[in-house]
């Protein structure tokens, strides 16, 4: 005999009637609940599809995608006169970005594929580690370029800046040490927050003994957010900041260089400065100015014809304003703002606050420096050598950008929804 289902066997199922009624018919529909796809529909409808955690997850990772191949396209087009103006291979530069993309998003899925609580056990490991690369860079291995002594390596063969290294340290490990010390802050005081804040003045410390005042700008940008969101006392806070600016300051005075190349961008340059301490800048604003709505098209700059300085690097910004436009650039500030839209949104509704202390960091990490690489282009700030994140040629940076955006992923994919969305897609 087949038993009929008991009235609490129709409980389970969610039917909330127990009466019998067809399937199909409008009062069935009414006394059932809403399924979890349903409610999951509902909650992100409208213009709150944006904040959708599954959509930020894939948005942010079509943005790094996009960003890096035309990186490797916009390198190729603003390097390629310079290479042959040395004697080599118009795709010498290009060759050479494409094999660090590749470098880069294999790291990067090594990253993805790392759980959450690894990052959160090694990320003191890996601060002691970068900052130990940091001091090479004041031993014979290291390698000074343009002034700057913040890379190692062999010349001709290979060399890499370990700052970078620094920063995605600070954003895996920055988050933990600011939860202990918060912890702890009730039984010992300021005292609980010496680890974290002294460990972040030694990679400041290690970087700025390079002269590298651009990447410290973003260490500094990265610190402050970690205190900020883990719960620093705001006082100290702004005492440290005060501190800061004086040793900055103290910095740049000292610098006869770094003095008038700020002094340049906010005054008018003289006949000898525009040859000069000006002449990167001004042509800068020549390349974006020429460029006008839709750009000269992609390869026909002429300001890359050795009128400016790091085409292919620091300002390649202002290449692609004038090959593609305004609308180019735009597109480019807009994909920056889409992956950082997306951090802070999974951010927000993450339940692990480490998992979003380390996507905020990474999201002021890639978008500040991005927006910092913008405004020296458009002349807002000095000229600070400060890459553009995805895009930029460099070894360093791109691959560490992509590791950083694997770390990214990872932590991204234990928000449960987006967990559970990629193991939908994969099954």
């Amino acid at each position: 005999m087949v038993r009929s289902k008991r009235p609490a066997d129709l409980t389970d199922t969610g039917l909330q009637n127990t009466n019998a009624q067809p399937t199909g018919s409008a009062a069935g529909s009414r006394g059932t609940s809403p399924s979890t796809g349903e409610r999951y529909a509902q909650q992100y409808s409208g213009i709150r599809a944006l904040s959708n955690p599954l959509w930020c997850y894939h948005g942010f990772r079509i943005a790094v995608v996009a960003l890096t191949c035309f990186g490797v396209i916009m390198v190729f087009s603003s390097s390629a006169i310079t290479m042959i103006s040395h004697g080599a291979s118009p795709w010498k530069q290009a060759l050479s970005q494409g094999v660090y993309c590749v470098v880069g998003f294999v790291l990067g899925l090594v990253a993805m594929i790392i759980p959450v609580k690894a990052y959160r056990r090694l990320g003191f490991l890996l601060v002691c580690f970068s900052i130990l690369l940091q001091l090479l860079t004041m031993t014979p291995l290291g390698v000074s370029v343009n002034g700057n002594s913040g890379w190692i390596g062999v010349r001709g063969v290979f060399t890499m800046q370990p700052a970078e290294v620094v920063k995605l340290a600070l954003c895996i490990w920055m988050p933990s040490g600011m939860q202990l010390a918060q912890r702890r802050y009730k039984k010992e005081g300021i005292r609980a927050y010496g680890l974290p804040v002294g460990m972040f003045a030694l990679c400041l410390l290690a970087v700025m003994a390079g002269k590298d005042l651009g990447t410290a700008m973003i260490l500094v940008f990265i610190g402050v957010v970690a205190m900020l969101i883990g719960g620093f006392p705001t006082r100290w806070l702004l005492g440290m900041g005060g501190v800061l600016v004086a040793f900055i300051a103290a910095f740049v005075i000292t610098s006869p260089n770094r003095m008038q190349r700020i002094l340049s961008a906010y005054q008018a340059c003289s006949p000898d400065q525009a040859i000069d301490e000006c002449y990167q800048a001004i042509h800068a604003k020549y390349a974006m100015g020429s460029g006008g709505l839709l750009g000269v098209g992609i390869g026909n700059s002429r300001e890359k014809w050795n009128y400016l300085p790091e085409a292919h690097n620091d300002f390649i910004f202002a290449i692609i304003g004038e090959e593609t436009g305004f609308v180019g650039a735009v597109m480019v500030i807009l994909m920056f703002v889409a992956l950082g839209w997306c951090l802070v949104s999974v951010a927000i509704q993450s339940e692990n606050r480490y998992v979003s202390m380390v996507l905020v960091c990474i999201g002021i990490w890639l978008v500040g420096q991005a927006l910092v690489n913008i405004a020296v282009v458009v002349g807002v700030l000095p000229v600070i050598g400060v890459p553009m994140p995805f895009i930029s040629a460099g070894g360093s940076s791109l691959i560490m950008c992509l590791v950083a955006a694997g770390v990214a992923v990872s932590m991204m994919r234990s928000h449960p929804q987006i967990s559970a969305g990629t193991s939908a897609l994969n099954s």
